[in-house]
């Protein structure tokens, strides 16, 4: 099921998080069996592949994220970006154990067009007992870089 299909989109109780790794937590998504995080309906990105460590989906900006000028506002590379960082380090957690963004750096390279799939890919660095880091790559149709990014994250206790 798409990762931003409306019926597949709400809010996971705190007890079945964490009950779940992090890559169970995504797999069941994958597999329409848990919900999708609102903020994918809003960026449109649907999830591809989910392993330890690693995380891809497809996205393409919205017609609401159109800036004055007629281009794609940079906020939506850096949401999706945002996402691949977090939902790398997320894979890598086990049950119990949740994060936060603690510091985020994101370049874009190309300005992304309405109507284009771009491919986003996050992959963890590390993963401590207190901080995980993770950095995150969007491409277009042709393999060009558009975006990439690093994020350090604070790992705790859920």
């Amino acid at each position: 099921m798409p990762f931003n299909a409306p019926e597949n989109l709400g809010l996971i109780s705190p007890d079945v998080m964490r009950q779940l790794s992090g890559v169970e937590f995504f797999q069941k998504i994958l597999a329409g069996d848990l919900p999708a995080p609102p903020v994918a309906a809003v960026s449109d990105q649907t999830i591809t592949h989910v392993e330890t460590g690693k995380i891809c989906w497809k996205s393409s900006p919205p017609a609401n994220f159109v800036n004055p000028m007629g281009g794609v506002h940079g906020g939506w590379a850096m949401t999706v970006m945002d996402s691949a960082l977090g939902c790398a380090v997320h894979t890598g957690l086990p049950a119990g154990k949740g994060y936060t963004t603690l510091e985020a750096k994101f370049n874009l390279t190309r300005a992304p067009k309405v109507g284009e799939v771009y491919e986003t890919i996050g992959t963890l660095l590390t993963l401590g007992r207190r901080t995980a880091t993770s950095e995150a790559k969007m491409t277009d149709a042709q393999g060009r870089v558009v975006a990439f990014g690093t994020t350090t994250c604070l790992v705790f206790d859920l």
